[in-house]
Order: C-alpha cells, then structure tokens, then sequence
C-alpha cells in the first residue's frame, strides 16, 4: 500500500508535518497566551492520523512529557484503547 493510497494521508504530507511541528512549538513556548494553546490543539492532533501513517512517530520520540501524553492519549482513543492517564489510575 503507498501512502497516497491511504484515505487519512493528504496530498501534501510535507504540510501535516509543517503543521504538526509549527503547532508543537507554540503549544510548548511559556509565551504563548492559553487562549492560542487551546486553540491550536485541534489542528494539532487532527494531523496525528497522518503522522502516524507516514512512520513519524516510529523515527521521533516526543520529549515533552506533557506533550507526549497529549499525543499518546489522542492516539490511543483515536484507536479505542485506554488513555495513558487511565492505565496509571488503574
């Protein structure tokens, strides 16, 4: 399967991951206002599918705790497991 083959991988990957890192950045700089980090979430997470299908997260390890939780429980609801946060208060 070629991953234009795939229904989840825009035309233009390169862009999910301009997106995807231009979001990160700003959801992670102490001087971004709560008001844009909330907003920008949504776009971030919704390029997770992509990411994901193009290997990204098989090559990179996210740092961030906060962020990597972030992205770890979206994935994982997205795929109908438990989030990160409920396999540690079980």
């Amino acid at each position: 399967m070629l991953i234009s083959d795939s229904p989840c991988v825009p035309t233009d990957a390169a862009e999910a991951l301009i997106r995807f890192v231009a979001h990160a950045q700003l959801m992670l700089d102490p001087a971004t206002p709560e008001a844009l980090r909330r907003s920008i979430e949504p776009q971030l997470l919704a390029v997770l599918p992509t990411l994901r299908a193009l290997g990204f997260f098989d090559l990179v390890e996210i740092r961030d705790p906060a962020m990597r939780t972030l992205i770890a429980d979206e994935m994982a609801l997205r795929r109908g497991l438990p989030r990160v946060k409920e396999l540690a208060e079980a």
